[in-house]
């Protein structure tokens, strides 16, 4: 059952208790930050809730997504980590969660022995296509910001993702948009 919505806004009123104890000049980037937290927290429970009928959590949805993805359907196992921006460990945890449900396979590579490659099943291809249909509609289609916000998220967080060494701020992806075309008009 949905909660009510608050009266006001408790990171606004946050923000002024930063004010009233003397910390006026971080009141805002505070707010900032713990805004982002928070619209993390609403927005993964809306992806949790749109893939629960399929199993599978949002962390486990984007290793079958990229796989997906991938030419072949496979990678090694070590470039999904990289890709996915995430510990070695997080992607064994879910490989293993996939593996049992019969979504992914986990074979040596043919040359290189320490490697492993992780290969999409049929029923895993089939759950990647019908999971990321249903967030297009249910999260993605219906994300609740427009168009000129989407964009400037974007870039904002972009900015924000390249100075904190996500990815290089001067590489082929710099100053381009995030899809082929922009969405606001």
């Amino acid at each position: 059952m949905k909660k009510p919505p608050l009266a006001q806004d408790p990171i606004r009123e946050a923000a002024r208790n930063w004010e009233r104890h003397g910390w006026g000049d971080v009141a805002r980037p505070m707010a900032a930050i713990t805004s982002i937290m928070r619209a993390q927290q609403i927005l993964l429970g809306r992806a949790q809730a749109a893939l629960k009928p399929y199993g599978l959590t949002f962390a486990r949805y984007e290793l079958l997504a990229l796989l997906n993805f991938s030419r072949e359907n496979r990678m090694r196992m070590s470039k999904a980590s990289a890709l996915l921006q995430v510990h070695p460990t997080s992607v064994t945890n879910a490989v293993d969660r996939l593996e049992a449900a019969g979504l992914v396979e986990r074979t040596p590579h043919e040359s290189d022995r320490r490697a492993l490659v992780l290969a999409l099943t049929d029923e895993g291809r089939r759950v990647a296509v019908a999971a990321t249909e249903t967030l297009n509609a249910e999260v993605f289609g219906r994300s609740g910001f427009d168009p000129a916000d989407v964009d400037t998220l974007i870039d904002v967080l972009g900015r924000f993702r390249a100075q904190a060494g996500d990815f290089e701020a001067d590489g082929p992806d710099a100053g381009a948009p995030a899809t082929s075309e922009h969405t606001s008009s």
